[in-house]
């Protein structure tokens, strides 16, 4: 701003830039002792800022150096220079709007205080009124702002009438912006097949969104478990902590691939020590293919049951004997962890079955002995008793 200063002594004009220094604070309005000039100066209580003030002393203090503009020069007495009346608040704001419009050209961040809470959101002092709405102050909502009058705060300009007095400021901006930095850092330090730490933070009909240290990646329904999964809520809810393992990284679009499944053990592992050869197991027909079933034993474990061990007499395909759905027992032939197969023969327990002896009742017969007695007999027996 270019300030018009006279430096002659004792001839100050309207529309002059002057320096001065407070020398009394009075209820509404401002002593100044101006520079270079014999005139007394005050400013008027509405001159002293851009905001609603109570007081003088909410503005300045005794023994600050002000800056200001001389608005009205009142006639003095005969051989008296007239008082002149000054405004803080002009210069101040004739700086900011050219502050501010540098600003919001290059997106500066920058502090300030906030002033008021106001309906709608809060007012800030940059050297003339600015707001920031509701909206704009933080990410996530804020129920009571109260607690916000007299913080600091970092703002962005985000809307500038210098016509209508309008400046719009916003601390979402920044909090925002510090974030997509923090995450792209982050992003930038993720590879796959890194196990992370994470927590839950949002369920969807297709996955859920785990947030892995302030980024949130999602984990598709597919890599929540090695099971079918109907709903992601019927295998995780909001803050549960789960570990997942990173699928896919995509830092240029803000992506993460995240699974939860792939973390876990595998349905495999371990499977040789639960099953063995020659164990009888029961399980669910999940598949019926040309060459055979396939039966669920372990939750996520299948096992193949070939064509040719399905029954104990020749058939031309599983749809003759099985269906999806159907509860079976089967022999376990052969195990293979490694590559994840098991072998299982339906038809091995039927042959068992019908070669098993028939179990003797011979011992439950009655001799023939025990076979002939004759009722007269026992009506004889009874008849002796009476005599």
């Amino acid at each position: 701003m270019t300030e018009e200063m006279n430096v002659q002594v004792n001839v100050y004009e309207v529309g002059d830039i002057v320096r001065g220094k407070v020398v009394k604070l009075e209820d509404k309005q401002v002593l100044v002792e101006v520079e270079n000039s014999k005139q007394s100066g005050i400013i008027p209580i509405s001159e002293l800022s851009n905001l609603h003030i109570e007081k003088p002393s909410d503005a300045v203090a005794v023994g600050d150096e002000v800056t200001v503009k001389v608005k009205k020069v009142e006639e003095g007495q005969e051989g008296e220079e007239g008082l002149l009346i000054l405004s803080k608040k002009a210069v101040d704001a004739e700086r900011a709007w050219e502050e501010l419009e540098g600003k919001f050209a290059s997106g500066e961040t920058f502090e300030t205080v906030v002033k008021d809470i106001v309906k709608g959101g809060l007012v800030a002092d940059v050297g003339v009124r600015g707001f920031i709405p509701a909206s704009l102050v933080e990410p996530h909502y804020v129920e009571d702002f109260s607690d916000y009058k007299g913080k600091t705060l970092a703002v962005k300009v985000v809307e500038l009438d210098r016509e209508k007095n309008r400046v719009i400021l916003s601390h979402r901006a920044v909090v925002e912006e510090e974030q997509e930095r923090q995450q792209k850092e982050l992003l930038s330090r993720l590879e796959p097949g890194q196990v992370l730490d994470g927590v839950v933070r949002r369920i969807a009909d297709f996955g859920v969104f785990v947030d892995v240290g302030g980024f949130d990646g999602l984990v598709h329904i597919s890599q929540l478990s090695h099971t079918r999964v109907a709903h992601p809520a019927d295998v995780v809810k909001e803050g549960d902590a789960v570990k997942v393992k990173v699928l896919a990284v995509d830092p240029e679009n803000g992506r993460l691939s995240l699974s939860i499944k792939e973390a876990l053990p595998g349905p495999w592992e371990g499977v040789s020590a639960k099953v063995k050869p020659g164990d009888v197991v029961t399980g669910t027909v999940k598949r019926l293919a040309s060459f055979g079933a396939f039966v669920e034993i372990f939750p996520g474990v299948e096992g193949l049951v070939h064509v040719s061990q399905i029954a104990n007499r020749r058939i031309g395909s599983p749809h003759e004997v099985l269906k999806e759905g159907d509860q079976v027992k089967a022999k376990v032939l052969d195990v293979n962890e490694a590559e994840h197969r098991i072998s299982l023969s339906i038809r091995a327990l039927l042959e068992e079955e019908a070669a098993a002896p028939a179990e003797d009742y011979s011992s439950y017969t009655r001799t023939a002995e025990a076979r002939g007695f004759q009722l007269g007999e026992v009506i004889g027996e009874q008849l002796k008793k009476l005599k």
